[in-house]
């Protein structure tokens, strides 16, 4: 996926606030924040999204991830966790990533 904007960030080919990185992800602040905290979590090796046979070892790396973006963004109060599938679900860019969210009251209310 030579064109896909997430493959390059993951490969460094495309700066950006990396706030952790292992072999099998990456995860950085989304440039469009929806709030205060907003950092994507995303595998290195493409997939098209949540449904496209990620393995388990992926997942747990992406969970992983997630728990230590929650303590790099002090997140200690909750935050939220989104994967969108589909451009019908609001996914933009076709490489599986999950929304970190946080940094105050996200309500009840997911739309």
């Amino acid at each position: 996926m030579c064109d896909c904007i997430f493959c390059k960030i993951a490969n460094h080919e495309i700066p950006s606030t990396v706030v952790y990185e292992d072999d099998q992800v990456i995860a950085f602040d989304d440039l469009n924040p929806q709030a205060p905290v907003h950092t994507l979590v995303i595998p290195k090796k493409h997939y098209n999204d949540i449904a496209d046979n990620v393995p388990a070892e992926t997942m747990g790396a992406m969970a992983h991830a997630i728990q230590e973006v929650a303590k790099a963004k002090g997140l200690e109060d909750g935050f939220r966790v989104i994967s969108n599938k589909g451009v019908n679900a609001g996914q933009t860019v076709m490489h599986f990533h999950m929304h970190v969210l946080g940094g105050k009251n996200l309500g009840e209310n997911l739309i």
